[in-house]
C-alpha cells in the first residue's frame, strides 16, 4: 500500500473517535497563536460562551502542565488539566487533555494553524481513547459547540488585540 493509501485507512480508523472543529479568524496566524502560549490570554477567551477559566498552573513548553478549572455559567466547577506534547511555533499544538494527570479518559487534541490571506485557520482536532467516549462528548457535553463557541470567542479576542495594536 502507498502512502497515501497508508494514510487513508489510518484516518478511517480514527474517525469515529474525532470531534474536528475549525474557524478562520481575522488576525495574523502568530497572534492566534500566542493566545495559546499564555495564561493571561487564555484567561480572557477560553471556554464555551458564559464560562471563566483560573488557572492553577501553567507552563508551555514540551512536558509542561496546564492545571486549571473551568467555571460554568451555572457555577459548577470542571477541573481540567492539559500536558502539551508537541509544540510547533506557529503552526501545531499536541496535548493531552484530562480532567486531571493520569486520567484514563484524557483526550490527545491537535491544534493546527494555517496562514488564509491576512487571516488564520485554526483546526482543533481531539481524537479520544474510544468512540463512546467521544460520543459522551458530544452528547453530554456538547463538545462541537462548545469547541465553535471557543473558537468563537477566540475570534473576538484576537480581534481586540488587532484593534488595541492598530491604535498603539
Amino acid at each position: 500500500m502507498n502512502s497515501m493509501g497508508s494514510e487513508r485507512s489510518k484516518q478511517n480508523e480514527t474517525a469515529n473517535r474525532e470531534i474536528v472543529v475549525s474557524r478562520v479568524i481575522d488576525a495574523p496566524r502568530e497572534l492566534v497563536f500566542e493566545a495559546f502560549t499564555e495564561a493571561r490570554h487564555l484567561a480572557q477567551w477560553w471556554g464555551p460562551k458564559g464560562f471563566t477559566t483560573t488557572t492553577r498552573a501553567f507552563e508551555f513548553r514540551v512536558g509542561g502542565v496546564w492545571d486549571f478549572v473551568m467555571h460554568g455559567p451555572d457555577r459548577t466547577d470542571y477541573q481540567e488539566w492539559i500536558q502539551w506534547t508537541e509544540i510547533v511555533p506557529s503552526e501545531r499544538i499536541t496535548m493531552l487533555h484530562g480532567e486531571h494527570r493520569d486520567d484514563p479518559n484524557a483526550f490527545e487534541s491537535v491544534l493546527t494553524f494555517e496562514t488564509d490571506g491576512s487571516a488564520t485557520r485554526v483546526e482543533m482536532l481531539a481524537m479520544f481513547p474510544t468512540e463512546e467516549l467521544r460520543d459522551e462528548a458530544i452528547e453530554k457535553h456538547g463538545a462541537v459547540e462548545a469547541g465553535q463557541q471557543t473558537l468563537g470567542n477566540l475570534a473576538a479576542y484576537a480581534a481586540e488585540l488587532v484593534r488595541k495594536g492598530a491604535e498603539g
